[in-house]
């Protein structure tokens, strides 16, 4: 485990591909200080000549850069950024001035309010959702990033079974 970037806490960065349903096709668990292209590769790098029918993946702004032409190369798949939407929260530094209890007070300029759906994203955010919701992935309890990467794989395999069986109502 390792240091996050200017974070003072330890932990693991799970970096999952899922397809357009959710369902896991790969998974890597490594230390909290690696950035999200590097990570990206060590994912990707062992998938060449896999996944035949895919021919593109979503990702966010963290998967720029050299990355997207790796991809491209040795991959064979087009990559679509998702960008932020125009009504998101301004930039950290961009300050306005509010007028509260008759005094002018700085607050964080904002274009829209609350919650921005960005596309595609939320594949990935509902997967994890899914995840955390096993008890023993909602901490970091496992020594080995391996044993983390299993237990990943043993509930994508539950969750997929759940929704491969037909539901059936349970009868008093």
């Amino acid at each position: 485990m390792a240091s996050m970037g200017g974070k003072k806490i330890w932990g693991r960065k799970r970096v999952l591909l899922v397809d357009t349903q959710g369902f896991l096709l790969a998974v890597i668990v490594l230390a909290a200080n690696i950035g999200d292209r590097e990570g990206a590769y060590l994912l990707l790098q062992d998938l060449v000549g896999y996944f035949p029918r895919i021919s593109c993946l979503f990702a966010d702004q963290g998967y720029t850069g050299v990355l997207l032409d790796w991809i491209k190369t040795h991959l064979g798949w087009q990559t679509e950024i998702s960008s932020k939407s125009e009504n998101a929260p301004a930039k950290p530094w961009e300050w306005e001035a509010v007028l509260i209890d008759g005094q002018l007070m700085p607050r964080p300029k904002r274009k829209g309010q609350g919650f921005q759906l960005q596309p595609q994203r939320w594949k990935i955010e509902r997967t994890l959702g899914w995840l955390i919701r096993f008890r023993r992935l909602a901490r970091d309890y496992e020594g080995l990033p391996s044993s983390s990467e299993t237990l990943i794989q043993i509930a994508s395999i539950r969750l997929f079974l759940t929704r491969l069986t037909p539901f059936r109502s349970v009868r008093t």
